[in-house]
């Protein structure tokens, strides 16, 4: 099978996953934007295709750096069929797991096999070489992938089955952009009431402070463990959160993130976790989707 790589998406991301992937052997691209096709071409030694099929007959694996689930979707319609049986799919645009299970789906009736690789990273990191990758997919299929994988980034992450990949970066995404709006709410709080927000800053970073402790010691020590006895409890935390929005409605400042959070632990108290650990309040989520959280 041919060592050349097919890459469908010449972007902002696809751009550096060429040079990544030229930096390390034959790259055939295609991008409906002849300029933007070119320019990429120019800058990375990458050859041009002129539609799908061209990349298909050229290669044993395909790269995707697609702009949407509904264009990778007819990405993969149109080329599995087209691709020898043992050829894979390498899956970077960012997607939901579902989407990616659609596509595998798509391909297996052909013999094609498909992993998710999602990005974790900006395009810069991914020029510099220094991104990681989120992984989805059999063993033996990412085992086959990795010459396409240690081209991408040396650091990399198998979660496990096919979209758990994705499913790891729209969670790390989701929290990234959840805690942004609690970060701005939290800085006009400290606006308002003559705290710097580059003490703020120092404050949040520090290992026993609110950003950090949540995830070291909350979700890691208590809910993975699903043990809730002693610490903080519930009923205290419900306390700081009604003097938060009490200093807030005093300031005239809206809330949103932080306000939606105070009503969980409303919650966790009319459900009798009042005296536990403030992270019990994991045992609402247990109770309304019937999974355990704890390991």
């Amino acid at each position: 099978m041919s060592d050349t790589i097919g890459l469908f998406g010449l972007g902002n991301m696809g751009d550096a996953v060429a040079a990544r992937l030229a930096a390390h052997g034959p790259v055939i691209g295609y991008d409906p934007d002849s300029g933007r096709a070119t320019e990429a071409a120019g800058k990375h030694g990458i050859r041009l295709a002129a539609d799908l099929a061209e990349v298909a007959a050229a290669v044993g694996t395909v790269v995707l750096s697609l702009p949407t689930p509904a264009i990778s979707a007819r990405v993969v319609a149109d080329l599995a069929p087209r691709l020898a049986a043992g050829s894979m799919i390498v899956e970077t645009s960012t997607v939901n797991p579902s989407d990616v299970q659609a596509l595998g789906a798509l391909a297996e009736p052909y013999g094609v096999r498909l992993i998710d690789a999602a990005i974790l990273s900006g395009v810069k990191q991914m020029y510099e070489g220094t991104s990681m990758l989120l992984i989805g997919g059999a063993d033996a299929d990412v085992a086959a992938a990795a010459p396409v994988l240690d081209a991408l980034a040396a650091r990399q992450k198998h979660f496990g089955p096919l979209g758990s990949g994705m499913a790891a970066k729209v969670i790390n995404n989701a929290v990234a952009h959840a805690v942004m709006v609690v970060l701005v709410e939290a800085g006009s709080m400290a606006r308002a009431t003559g705290v710097s927000g580059h003490d703020l800053v120092e404050l949040l970073i520090g290992e026993d402070a609110g950003l950090t402790r949540p995830l070291t010691h909350r979700f890691a020590e208590r809910v993975l463990r699903g043990e809730y006895d002693g610490g903080m409890p519930t009923e205290a935390a419900r306390k700081d959160s009604t003097l938060a929005l009490g200093l807030a409605q005093d300031a005239e400042i809206p809330l949103f993130a932080i306000q939606a959070a105070h009503s969980v632990y409303e919650l966790g108290l009319a459900e009798g976790l009042g005296r536990s650990d403030y992270a019990s309040i994991a045992r609402l989520w247990e109770r309304w989707t019937g999974r355990p959280l704890h390991e």
